[in-house]
């Protein structure tokens, strides 16, 4: 049978709607996998969504629910039972509680014992009695922030609920929630179409609200926004600038989508391109219209949620809007233009960063240290590094900034190049944010780069050191996200930057006191974010465990041990040398501290070799050792590799022919010496004993 779920909201809020519909979907499917219909995601529940209602559709489910299977555990054995085999009262009452005699208990055998068991077989009920609790369940598994209440009823959802509708195949499922009882009946568009609609199947949903000029799929309707605005665009030969969370947002924000292409008032277009964008997306969900170059043309897109039979009112409608909000922004801009930069100084010392570390001035005066301090490893400067980082906060000042704070370092840059600023230190004022964010490119310039790194290395340090630390989902000076940007930019920009010591030097500048310890908690935490990020181009955790184990402090370093390592897991001698250093690792963590002692001191002595399989090995290792120092010093790890993986052979005949725990002690001595020396070569590079496949 095919089950539908529809709830009717009052407008239900764009930004985040996409992950609570599919969530409601993710909840019924786990609903109806906890009660035997199968794995969820084989159930195939589709979410549909507009501003108005989530839907679930489940496409195929059968009359009934699977049998199930019942398995109840009881008393222990031995409490069980007293000495001459006769159960006990706590035996019979559970078998009571079952509705069966002792005699039909069954007994479960584990590695911590036996215990009574009853186990059995129930009918499944039928899907249809089923749903309803189904419902409830997933609704209330629903992670909402910040539910509303209505009238004086105890409940709460998102939004208050009109409708709702539960069906399967042709029949009506009994069922309330919030307040409302579960009916046929829907509603489309609330204009086009108010009037109630009677579905007669599940089947008819999405075809019956089409009738009604509601688009239920929100994939269609991207559709709809993305093609309408592109064509309207094309038609004054441009393209519509269409960020994929403002898509999102407007998509959720209509149940029939029409795009209307309207015009930016030619007065305003001296305004900083930027500047003109932010007003037009952020503040009125707008798509921008720019050239092949990227240049902001005189239009832009709107969306409107009719299909109207007269759009130049609508259009009229945008252009109204629209002008008041670039007159503001006109005024702010004039306005700021005749404020030196650096005269917003001073106000930055009345603006505080945190309690324990002072303004944002006394910040700005840190990373300018920071900056100055590490210039050089950059490219950069250091009296260019220290006067970029003085005014990298003072566009936030500015009336511009403080109306529209997400043009934060757009306009120090802009108003910078309008004070005769080099074009160096401009552009460094806006990349000082980059990454913007998750997939974001970084900055392209040397100092943009810079400034990147010291700002997020300061605050860093600085929320580390007054004990302020991401808890679960709690981040409030987004230090995850700081970490994961310092090591992007070191990586990926290519920076050798040793990065250890910049965050001690980071500590070191910090008005609260900061120990050693603390640079090494904030130097692995910056490591963790590797993880996710190298997880994402197609690095292991193994491979990453191995290189982190060397705690490298240049990121460039980090990486090129971790493409090496890489590489060297796919080959064909990987496993055997991975195995053979875990053996060694394994043999060397038994020695006990007066052994461990004599090892440290010990050489290899030729003179002692018995076995023709150690002289093989000595003189291999050697040879590699020769060959590979000026690789390693010149950072060719791959190489390096490349060259032990040729070890595998003699390696594999050493450890088939020679008893390395011998009971000689000088010889066991001996062995282990060349062993650990064999290992150290590997571990040069990275920990290559956590590759083992089933490590």
């Amino acid at each position: 049978m095919k089950v539908l779920i529809e709830l009717g909201c009052e407008e239900l809020p764009a930004v985040g709607l996409n992950e609570l519909a599919l969530s409601f979907a993710e909840q019924v499917a786990l609903a109806l996998q906890k009660r035997g219909f199968g794995e969820a995601a084989s159930l195939q529940a589709q979410a549909l969504w507009t501003p108005r209602r989530l839907c679930v559709l489940v496409p195929a489910l059968p009359a009934t629910q699977p049998d199930q299977a019942v398995e109840r555990r009881g008393p222990a054995l031995n409490a069980a039972l007293d000495a001459q085999g006769n159960p006990s009262k706590a035996l019979q009452g559970f078998a009571a509680s079952c509705g069966v005699t002792v005699a039909e208990l069954q007994q479960l055998e584990t590695d911590k014992g036996a215990w009574f068991v009853y186990r059995a077989q129930i009918p499944g009920k039928t899907t249809h009695s089923l749903l309803a609790e189904v419902l409830s369940e997933a609704v209330a598994a629903l992670s909402i922030a910040k539910p509303m209440r209505w009238g004086n009823h105890s409940y709460a959802f998102l939004r208050p609920v009109h409708w709702l509708v539960l069906m399967a195949d042709a029949q009506v499922v009994p069922a309330e929630l919030l307040g409302v009882v579960s009916d046929r009946i829907t509603y489309g568009h609330r204009f086009h179409a108010p009037a109630a609609i009677s579905l007669a199947h599940a089947d008819d949903y999405q075809t019956a609200l089409l009738a009604a000029k509601v688009q239920t799929d929100p994939a269609a309707r991207a559709h709809t926004v993305r093609e309408g605005s592109q064509r309207l665009a094309e038609e004054i030969g441009g393209r519509a600038q269409m960020r994929a969370a403002l898509v999102d947002e407007v998509v959720n924000l209509s149940e029939w989508p029409v795009p209307i292409r309207a015009e930016i008032p030619k007065e305003f277009m001296q305004l900083p391109q930027a500047t003109i964008i932010t007003t037009i997306e952020t503040h009125q969900r707008y798509f921008p219209i720019v050239d092949a170059l990227g240049a902001l043309l005189p239009a832009f897109v709107g969306v409107a949620n009719i299909e109207s039979t007269d759009p130049q009112q609508i259009r009229s409608g945008y252009e109204r809007v629209v002008k008041p909000r670039l007159k503001d922004a006109d005024f702010f801009y004039q306005q700021d233009l005749k404020t030196p930069l650096a005269s917003y100084q001073t106000q930055l010392a009345n603006v505080t960063f945190q309690a324990k570390l002072g303004s944002v001035w006394d910040k700005s005066l840190r990373v300018a240290a920071l900056s100055k301090a590490l210039a050089n490893v950059f490219g950069v400067l250091p009296a260019d590094a220290e006067h970029a980082a003085q005014l990298a906060k003072c566009d936030l000042m500015s009336r511009m900034v403080n109306e529209f704070p997400e043009l934060q370092g757009a306009m120090g840059k802009t108003y910078a190049l309008a004070q005769g600023l080099t074009s160096a230190l401009a552009t460094s004022l806006d990349e000082v944010y980059e990454p913007r964010g998750a997939g974001a490119e970084i900055a392209k310039s040397a100092l943009g780069k810079l400034l990147a790194v010291t700002e997020r290395l300061d605050t860093l340090a600085g929320i580390f050191a007054v004990g302020v630390r991401p808890t679960g989902n709690k981040d409030a000076f987004a230090l995850r996200r700081a970490a994961l940007g310092v090591a992007r930019t070191l990586i990926e920009g290519e920076i050798p930057l040793d990065l250890a010591d910049a965050i001690h030097q980071a500590c070191a500048l910090q008005p609260v006191a900061t120990t050693p310890a603390l640079s090494d908690e904030l130097y692995q935490f910056i490591i963790e974010r590797l993880r996710a990020y190298y997880a994402e181009r197609g690095v292991s955790a193994d491979v990453i465990e191995a290189v982190e184990k060397n705690k490298v402090s240049k990121l460039t370093d980090f990486a090129q041990r971790l493409h090496a390592c890489q590489r060297f897991k796919a080959s064909a001698e990987s496993q055997s040398l991975a195995a053979a250093n875990k053996r060694i690792r394994n043999l060397l963590k038994k020695l006990d501290p007066a052994q461990a002692l004599a090892l440290s001191h010990a050489q290899i002595d030729p003179a002692l070799f018995e076995l023709t399989e150690e002289h093989a090995l000595h003189q291999a290792l050697s040879a590699a050792m020769q060959d590979t120092a000026p690789m390693l010093a010149s950072g060719c790890y791959e190489a390096v590799l490349a060259r032990l993986s040729s070890l595998r052979e003699v390696v594999d005949r050493y450890f088939d022919k020679v008893m390395v725990m011998s009971e000689n002690p000088t010889l066991r001595l001996n062995r282990l010496s060349t062993l650990q020396t064999l290992s150290a070569q590997f571990l040069a590079i990275a920990d290559i004993s956590l590759l083992v496949s089933d490590a």
